[in-house]
């Protein structure tokens, strides 16, 4: 699958199917730091992402 990463940007190729939740602990990132996001929509956690998923992941960022 191709990994869009946000902040520094960078794309990385990763082999599938695996979950969100792996691919994050795969990356070195913690879930509740970034946001997953496939075809415009949120992803969560536990869903499974196949080979051929195209991903973003962007850091959480709050404000007020």
């Amino acid at each position: 699958m191709l990994v869009h990463l946000r902040n520094p940007s960078r794309q990385i190729t990763v082999d599938g199917p695996m979950s969100v939740v792996k691919l994050l602990k795969k990356l070195d990132l913690r879930r509740e730091s970034v946001l997953v996001i496939r075809d415009g929509t949120l992803v969560p956690g536990d869903a499974l992402l196949p080979d051929d998923a195209e991903v973003e992941v962007r850091p959480v960022i709050s404000g007020g």
